[in-house]
């Protein structure tokens, strides 16, 4: 099912039941728009990544509805995914490539996506001969060929460098200020969440269920400064209560 506007991702009493009968998702209800950079947080196995496979269509939920434009949808896994095979300019034309984009058109919007994530230089360079940043930055670069106005990100900086991790953050954000799709994140770093963010959802141990949702008041561009402020001390402290109180 689509939504009239296109571009605002909903889950509305979603469950999710796998097929071995656990149980990995009851009753979640939320909605990211456009302008929305939602995060959320949670014990591992509560249903985190699920509910990016249930927005993709990669798994059928059992109950509720999901609702999203699935034609424009932009997804980074916690692994790069790379073809190793293929040199940084062809892995990013994969996807224009298999939707069936005509060459001309798919070689502009993957240079335009390689200039946009700072790999203008690299385009000849195979995955073997890149940083983990670097990878990532192809994977990124691969989904903006899409134009998507919904974005999914599923840990992907989870086992990068702290620095590199920070620099990626910056740089995804800078995306969402320029591109302003709707993004749902997935992270286990409470800093990372409310840095990326405009909402933080923390999720209890399986079968998840929202149990609390904080706002991120603070604007685009983000300072990364704001790290370091009171502000991010205060709701720092919040989510993590939230989220000891998740495995009770």
């Amino acid at each position: 099912m689509n939504t009239s506007a296109g571009s605002t991702l909903v889950f509305d009493a979603v469950g999710m039941v796998y097929p071995d009968g656990t149980e990995a998702l009851d009753d979640i209800s939320f909605k990211v728009s456009p302008g929305e950079f939602v995060t959320v947080v949670g014990p591992s196995g509560c249903g985190k990544s699920t509910l990016l496979k249930l927005a993709s269509g990669l798994l059928a939920h059992t109950s509720g509805d999901v609702s999203v434009d699935r034609a424009r949808i932009g997804y980074v896994f916690q692994d790069a995914t790379l073809l190793p095979w293929r040199n940084v300019q062809r892995n990013v034309e994969l996807l224009a490539e298999l939707n069936g984009i005509e060459p001309a058109e798919r070689t502009r919007r993957a240079k335009e996506a390689i200039d946009l994530v700072d790999l203008t230089g690299f385009e000849g360079h195979h995955p073997k001969r890149l940083s983990g940043g670097m990878k990532m930055r192809v994977s990124l670069a691969r989904s903006l060929t899409l134009d998507p106005s919904v974005f999914l990100f599923d840990e992907p900086f989870g086992a990068l460098d702290e620095i590199t991790r920070e620099r990626l953050n910056d740089e995804v954000l800078e995306l969402f200020s320029l591109k302003r799709f709707a993004g749902l994140f997935i992270t286990h770093s409470i800093y990372e969440a409310i840095y990326m963010s405009t909402r933080v959802l923390v999720m209890s141990a399986r079968p998840g269920r929202v149990i609390a949702e904080f706002d991120v008041p603070h604007g685009f561009p983000r300072d990364e400064h704001f790290r370091f402020s009171p502000e991010f001390a205060e709701l720092s402290g919040q989510v993590s209560e939230a989220l000891r109180l998740s495995y009770a």
